[in-house]
């Protein structure tokens, strides 16, 4: 039985999660699968606990295709530690590292991987107010340098990597964080790859790391220890108490994927979503959306219906129909509908409806 007067959520997270999840969840929360008590309850060093963790991450390997070569790692601190954990461990050779800068949260890595070492911006959307990706070859990048680094999805201006870049060598790191499990990539063309849960994957407070193994262990000797990837690969995750209960959801979400048909499936499923939604938007004579057409999000469609007056009135009026949170980020204003995994195709659609009878109440 599904829950009664569900609105349909489009924050850009934290964000949905499948219906069917949360329906596992609640029956087994005071009594998960016989144990007597809840995952939230439970040591994480239990028999019990060792298994949850072992299918969440043996069901991510699958739904990635994860050779044995690259780790797992189940993290807390959210994207935004990572933003130091990664050039604190990767430039341990020349000190060199290469970013392109596709928004905000590129800028914030940039800026914070600045304290670590040589780092140098190839490139930058901000000319174009961040509505495109630049293309960048190996050429590009530094043969001598540690990594390169790119935001794969960009979730307050809208905008996608629509293809991998070549770096000619250095390992290439990407933020995920609102595209992971969205949409078919070959994870094999990383050095590392990471991504806070909260938008794709389960609740706020777990982030994974998926690292290339030859990475790991490259940490300064003064490095905190919580911070050297080695400490977590060689605990499986558990070196101190894991974000439990947030894994255990993940790991359902994981199971429920596989036994829907996997990424390939989802894609399947989100594009059908972003071209429903871009297309009327493209089609109509109020809405216009600015990220270039090529670089479009499927996961995070900025709009604007032409005035912040306007703007505010449908963010309102969306509201009372229960359509929420479709405000843009507060830094670029406008709409902003994040329609992650588990944004089912019925709610992209009850937003259409909404989006027409407001633009015709406008005109």
């Amino acid at each position: 039985m599904g829950f009664s007067k569900r609105i349909y959520n489009f924050s850009a997270g934290p964000s949905m999660l499948p219906e069917d999840v949360l329906e596992d969840v609640r029956d087994g929360l005071l009594n998960y699968r016989g144990s007597g008590m809840s995952v939230m309850e439970m040591s994480h060093r239990s028999k019990t606990y060792e298994r949850i963790i072992g299918e969440a991450e043996a069901d991510l390997r699958a739904l990635m295709n994860l050779p044995e070569n690259y780790a797992v790692l189940f993290l807390q601190g959210g994207a935004t530690l990572q933003f130091s954990m990664i050039p604190l461990n990767l430039l341990g050779g020349s000190g060199m590292a290469d970013y392109v800068i596709t928004g905000s949260w590129a800028e914030k890595a940039a800026r914070e991987a600045g304290k670590f070492g040589d780092i140098r911006v190839v490139a930058s959307s901000k000319d174009g107010g961040f509505s495109y990706v630049p293309t960048v070859s190996a050429n590009d990048f530094r043969p001598g340098a540690d990594y390169a680094y790119i935001t794969m999805n960009n979730t307050i201006h809208g905008t996608r990597y629509p293809y991998v870049p070549e770096t000619g060598g250095p390992p290439l790191v990407a933020d995920w964080s609102s595209g992971m499990l969205s949409e078919a990539v070959d994870a094999t063309r990383f050095g590392l790859l990471y991504a806070g849960a909260q938008k794709n994957i389960g609740p706020a407070g777990l982030t994974i790391v998926i690292i290339r193994k030859d990475l790991i262990g490259r940490a300064p000797e003064n490095a905190p220890i919580y911070m050297d990837y080695r400490v977590h690969a060689d605990s499986g995750s558990m070196y101190n108490t894991p974000p439990a209960f947030a894994i255990y959801v993940a790991g359902e979400v994981f199971r429920r994927m596989r036994e829907r048909g996997g990424v390939a499936a989802q894609e399947a499923l989100n594009r059908r979503k972003a071209d429903m939604l871009y297309g009327f938007i493209d089609a109509s004579r109020l809405y216009s959306a600015p990220a270039r057409r090529e670089d479009r999000s499927l996961m995070n469609v900025v709009f604007t219906a032409g005035s912040e007056a306007l703007d505010r009135r449908f963010v309102a009026e969306a509201e009372e129909k229960g359509l929420i949170a479709l405000n843009g980020h507060r830094s670029v204003g406008g709409m902003r509908a994040s329609i992650y995994n588990a944004m089912p195709l019925e709610g992209v659609d009850a937003l259409v409806g909404f989006m027409e009878g407001f633009e015709k109440r406008s005109l």
